[in-house]
């Protein structure tokens, strides 16, 4: 019997086994050296905030995996040998593969700081990092002050994560407003403002230096790179985004850029080898998405496509239009299709914002065409399927003011702001018009 090893419990790794298991018969051995079973990931950062028990994040009961012929193995792989088509373990260990699906996750990044290795320094990815914080910063009389190190999604969890334990934090972004590589002005500015009503230390322009030790090998301190300041804490958080964990793939042959290389099909340069997840690299790009995506969904996309080319229906990987969600503190965060941080010469921006200060929308399109290319919003739901559509169905701008109020996800008594969007939208345009004659 053809038997399927998967390197990686996560979304990626589970998916494939779930769809390989549908489609074959073939033995599946799924590893992992994190945790015994699968657990959402997104969910850590809720048990530490009390909302639930780490049992509430497995999707499938315990008994789910035997049930379904999936074998579970704890363990790190030490090597890959790919002319023996085996495993090496790090406790001595070995395992023999017929094919290999590598979903082995990400890394959180660190960029060679003073002090990055010491006791209470971690990032936010792992179980183990789960329990770290409880160790490290279980409360505030434990914790007196945390560091959070970088400006994205894992680090604004982290800072709501520490204040519902009332746990004061500094926040180090080196970028001019929160996350403005990523979101255009408006929006960046919005959320540092946010940050900061929710009475967090929100330094911009600010990088770390070092990391101070104590007497046993705790961090007692960090160093502003800018000012030399330093500052008292008993935590860390390094959230300077992740990398590919492919350190045990160095020696196996296998062709590594940034992640593992695969082509459209998942593919690696290894016969009967795939990679998917956050440690897969795209060879080919795919319209104007990175070659590497840390993203729930697209870990869901690739371990499906890749089962079904492991059942003998070779398939390629077709991601579909970007969206992603996040959630900034009290706002709501969703993106569908493209808005670039910093336009591209055939783009154009309309920006609306609620007088609040929580509400704002950024929708771009083509300067010419009129074409919609994306939206972002912010305190407002949308529904995915129908920006989905529209971007299949290359709405002009126009069209999709005019009918946003099809996309509105609220639930029923919530207020709707479609009119002023739409009448904001409609001055502009008239404004523009009006400076061209």
């Amino acid at each position: 019997m053809e038997h399927i090893v998967i390197i990686g419990n996560g979304i990626s790794g589970v998916t494939a086994a779930r769809h390989i298991r549908k489609l074959s018969d073939k033995k599946i051995t799924i590893i992992s050296s994190e945790t015994e079973h699968f657990f959402s990931r997104t969910a850590l950062m809720y048990v530490y905030m009390g909302h639930m028990k780490y049992e509430h994040t497995k999707p499938y009961e315990d008994y789910f995996w035997k049930k379904n012929r999936i074998e579970l193995k704890q363990g790190f792989v030490k090597t890959v040998v790919p002319n023996q088509k085996e495993l090496h373990f790090s406790d001595g260990d070995k395992m023999h593969y017929d094919k290999l699906i590598i979903a082995a996750g990400s890394k959180p990044n660190k960029f060679g700081w003073p002090g990055q290795d010491l006791q209470g320094v971690q990032g936010l990815y792992s179980k183990q990092d789960l329990d770290s914080l409880e160790i490290f910063a279980p409360s505030n009389k434990v914790c007196r002050r945390a560091v959070i190190v970088g400006g994205g999604l894992i680090g604004i969890e982290l800072a709501e994560m520490l204040c519902t334990r009332n746990i004061p934090v500094t926040f180090l972004v080196r970028e001019e407003h929160f996350w403005n590589g990523v979101l255009p002005e408006g929006e960046s500015k919005m959320l540092s403002r946010h940050i900061k009503n929710h009475h967090i230390d929100l330094r911009l322009g600010a990088n770390l230096k070092e990391i101070l030790s104590d007497e046993n090998g705790k961090v007692r301190a960090v160093v502003i790179q800018e000012t030399g300041e330093e500052i008292a804490c008993d935590l860390v958080g390094l959230t300077a985004g992740v990398s590919p964990n492919i350190d045990f793939l160095k020696e196996s042959g296998i062709d590594l850029g940034r992640g593992i290389k695969v082509n459209r099909f998942l593919e690696t340069s290894v016969d009967a080898i795939y990679a998917i997840g956050d440690c897969a690299e795209q060879l080919e790009p795919i319209g104007n998405r990175r070659p590497i995506e840390a993203v729930w969904y697209t870990g869901r996309m690739m371990g499906e496509t890749v089962a079904q080319t492991i059942c003998e229906n070779r398939l390629e990987y077709k991601p579909g239009h970007w969206f992603n969600s996040a959630k900034f503190f009290d706002i709501e965060y969703q993106t569908y299709g493209w808005v670039f941080a910093n336009k591209k010469e055939y783009e154009e921006h309309f920006h609306w914002k609620h007088d609040d200060d929580t509400k704002c929308i950024t929708v771009a399109f083509h300067k010419e065409s009129q074409l919609f290319l994306g939206i972002n919003t912010f305190g407002l739901r949308m529904k995915h399927e129908v920006f989905d559509r529209w971007l299949s169905e290359k709405r002009d701008i126009n069209y999709v003011m005019g009918n946003l109020s099809e996309a509105n996800f609220d639930p029923e008594f919530y207020k709707r702001f479609e009119g002023q969007v739409l009448r904001a939208f409609t001055n502009k345009i008239s404004l523009e018009y009006k400076k061209q004659q």
